[in-house]
């Protein structure tokens, strides 16, 4: 063992009660540092899990992003042109060559991709009616691109394709029709066909307007009723890594031509709070490890002072300068690493217990679990914020003791 190791342990536990203070308040910084971080992260994933996973990552529409050039300004591009009263094109709406699109993002690596035709509709039973929005879907791919499927709680997506006549729904409309699985319903299109279909399958994601008013039908059978042939007018996206959606959607859009609005586009304002939630989370979990190094800071200025002539007599049998700097270097280092590891254990003990909490907000009918996040870099976070404020609270009585002159000391204590 080094000589400056041997000294630097033998200060520490020449004084146990201070040391002990010292490591108490790096154990609880780390562990509460750990524990608050990991349910704050925890909170925003589930948000963003919630805010994404319900909805896609990108969206295609059938529409632009800017007005389509006029001929008069393609023919004077340089001139003064101004165009006034354009009425748009009558047109069959919905994404053109939508299969050539399909292609082109199915090539994208980490992607998965869905054709929707969506369109209003109005459901009418026993006499009442009720404006919905009806998807036409593929539920192969649309699987894959939410989660429709674990929100059923009757029925499935894939009795669409045995029943081409079949309509999945909400529980909220359910409720409201008083409608059970193999029941008939009419669908009213807005181009004025009507149809009658089956139940074969009712959602539920807990969000009250969606339950009430989406509903979901074969792709083949909404666009018979919308009178859009061959057509579509979304493209559902999902990534492997959601936050690589728009750097995604400004390539779709590139190719296809067509407005494509990654969920990063839509949220900017709810991504910038949690943004700043974070600065706040991490400034105030900070400030107890930043604490805790101030009591490091005391114990070694505490042994600099009464040590003073034993470091003089250090320095004055060859020890130099970076030497005893490094005895009391050594002193945080090794109360920093023993309380990362105690800190870990207790902060990891906190996390369990945070995550076993289940309570039922208000108007829920669902209990809720506290929502923690066990990712390794917030245990690296902790620990390496730990080890850099008891470093840096050394450092100071550390360079006290290295300027101690021993002729001076020697010479007073004669």
């Amino acid at each position: 063992m080094p000589i400056q190791l041997q000294v630097a342990l033998m200060h520490l536990t020449g004084r146990k009660r201070q040391t002990l203070v010292s490591l108490t308040g790096v154990i609880l910084g780390v562990a509460f540092f750990l524990a608050v971080s990991s349910l704050m992260r925890g909170s925003e994933k589930d948000f963003i899990k919630r805010l994404i996973d319900n909805s896609p990552h990108i969206t295609v529409y059938d529409e632009y992003r800017l007005p389509r050039t006029q001929p008069a300004e393609l023919r004077w591009a340089d001139g003064a042109v101004r165009v006034r009263n354009v009425k748009p094109q009558t047109e069959t709406r919905g994404i053109r060559g939508y299969r050539e699109k399909l292609e082109f993002v199915e090539a994208m690596s980490g992607i998965q991709v869905a054709p929707v035709l969506v369109g209003s509709a109005v459901l009418v039973f026993a006499g009442r009616e009720e404006s919905v929005t009806l998807s036409g879907v593929v539920p192969a791919r649309m699987k894959t691109v939410s989660t429709l499927q674990e929100k059923m709680i009757d029925g499935s997506i894939d009795a669409l394709d045995v029943n081409p006549n079949g309509i999945v729904i909400g529980t909220g409309l359910a409720q409201k029709f008083s409608l059970g699985l193999g029941r008939n319903v009419n669908v009213v299109a807005a181009s004025g066909a009507s149809r009658p279909m089956k139940v074969v399958g009712i959602f539920r994601t807990g969000n009250a307007n969606y339950d009430e008013t989406q509903t979901f039908t074969l792709l083949k059978r909404a666009q018979v009723m919308f009178d859009r042939p061959n057509r579509v007018n979304r493209l559902i996206i999902q990534l492997d890594d959601p936050y690589a959606a728009r750097e995604a959607a400004q390539r779709i859009e590139a190719f296809a031509g067509y407005k494509s609005v990654s969920w990063i586009e839509a949220s900017e304002d709810i991504l910038s709070v949690l943004i700043v939630r974070n600065i706040i989370m991490y400034s105030v979990v900070s400030a107890i490890l930043i604490v805790a190094s101030f009591g490091i800071y005391n114990t070694l200025s505490t042994i600099v002072m009464e040590k003073t002539r034993d470091i003089a007599i250090l320095k004055s049998i060859g020890f130099h300068a970076r030497d005893v700097r490094l005895i009391f270097l050594l002193e945080g280092t090794i109360i920093g690493v023993i309380g990362s590891v105690f800190g870990l254990l207790l902060g990891a003990g906190l996390m369990r217990v945070l995550a076993a909490i289940e309570f039922r907000p208000p108007g829920v009918t669902e209990k809720v679990h506290m929502p923690i996040w066990w990712g390794p870099e917030q245990f690296a976070l902790a620990t390496a914020f730990a080890l850099v404020s008891c470093i840096l609270a050394a450092y100071l009585p550390a360079r006290r003791a290295g300027r101690v002159h021993p002729v001076e000391i020697l010479r007073g204590a004669a």
